[in-house]
């Protein structure tokens, strides 16, 4: 890439725009899945019998589907990020390579 399309990308007020979007969503979201990581790990070192509670008369405790559901969360917040990077951003994106395409 010449000096001169990447400086012109930086100045699209559309790029900045781009750039605020993405990076406050992902931060966003980023935050609520370590919050939810690091709450489940810190309550099983501070209050480990919290999540010892057993679920009915088997041997499974309350600590596997609290586990569970934080992984599918995870797996969900993902999509929602996919889904969003697929629709307004890469909408974005476009309008970017369109406003400089004649230094393409």
């Amino acid at each position: 890439m010449n000096d001169e399309l990447i400086q012109r990308i930086k100045e699209n007020p559309k790029y900045k725009e781009l750039v605020k979007k993405r990076n406050g969503f992902s931060l966003k979201l980023a935050i609520f899945v370590l919050v939810m990581f690091y709450a489940y790990i810190l309550t099983i070192a501070f209050e480990p019998t919290l999540l010892g509670i057993r679920t009915g008369e088997g041997v499974m405790t309350i600590a596997f589907p609290i586990a569970a559901a934080i992984i599918i969360v995870g797996f969900i917040t993902t999509l929602v990020y996919v889904k969003r990077a697929n629709g307004e951003f890469e909408d974005l994106t476009n309008d970017i390579k369109e406003d400089v395409k004649d230094l393409m």
